[in-house]
C-alpha cells in the first residue's frame, strides 16, 4: 500500500450528502477481486450518461477535477453496504483524500486500508474548504498526516483528529498484509517450534 504523509492537491467539491457506496461503485462492478481498474466507474451513474457518454455537469468531469486527488464531500459519505470496492474505485481514480464531517463507520476503516485518509471535520470548516474547491484548479488543499492538519487556498489551517494507529499504518503504507509481515521473523519462529514439537501435524 502506498504511504501517506502530505499531499497538496486539487480538491473536488461533492457537496450531496449520504453518498452511499452504491453511488460510488455500483452494484454490476463488484465482480473483480483486484484493486486496479474500478476507477473508471467511480460514481458511474452519476458520471455517464446510459450510452457511455460523460456527464458533462458531473464535478469530476469538468477539466478542473479531472485529476483531482482530494474530495471534499457531504455529510455521512460511504454509507450503505459495506463494499471494500468503494474505496478501492476512490483510490484507483487517484483520490488520495475525503473531506467530510462524518462518514459511515466501514467505509471509514476501509479507507485506510486503502491507503486513503478520511478527514473529519465540524460542518463550518467543512464547508469553507468546500468554497475553496469550488474555485476549481487554481486553489489546492493542503494536508498534513503528521501535524494532522488541512490547510485551504487561503492559508487557513484546521486541526483534524485521528487514531494514532490508523495514522501509522497510513503513514508507513502498512495494510492488514503489511502489518502481518512485520511479524513474519517470530512467524517464522513459532512454526519452526510447532513443526519440531508437533512433527505428526
Amino acid at each position: 500500500m502506498e504511504k501517506f504523509t502530505s499531499l497538496s492537491g486539487i480538491a473536488a467539491p461533492m457537496a450531496l450528502v449520504n453518498i452511499d457506496t452504491d453511488m460510488i461503485i455500483p452494484k454490476q462492478f463488484l465482480k473483480t477481486i483486484k484493486r486496479s481498474g474500478l476507477g473508471v466507474n467511480l460514481f458511474d451513474e452519476m458520471r455517464y450518461n446510459l450510452d457511455g457518454s460523460e456527464i458533462p455537469d458531473f464535478v469530476l468531469n469538468q477539466p478542473a477535477y479531472r485529476d483531482a486527488q482530494i474530495l471534499v464531500a457531504g455529510d455521512n459519505f460511504g454509507c450503505g453496504s459495506s463494499r471494500e470496492h468503494a474505496p478501492w474505485a476512490i483510490a484507483d481514480f487517484g483520490i488520495r483524500c475525503v473531506i467530510s464531517t462524518s462518514f459511515a463507520d466501514i467505509f471509514y476503516n476501509n479507507c485506510f486500508k486503502n491507503g486513503i485518509l478520511p478527514i473529519v471535520l465540524p460542518e463550518d470548516q467543512r464547508d469553507a474548504l468546500m468554497k475553496d474547491a469550488e474555485n476549481g484548479a487554481n486553489a489546492r488543499i493542503e494536508v498534513d498526516l503528521e501535524a494532522q492538519t488541512v490547510t485551504g487556498a487561503d492559508g487557513e489551517t484546521y486541526h483534524f483528529e485521528v487514531d494514532a494507529f490508523k495514522k501509522h499504518c497510513l503513514m508507513n503504507g502498512l495494510d492488514d498484509i503489511g502489518l502481518t509481515m512485520e511479524k513474519v521473523a517470530s512467524i517464522d519462529t513459532f512454526e519452526a517450534a510447532a513443526a519440531t514439537s508437533r512433527p505428526w501435524v
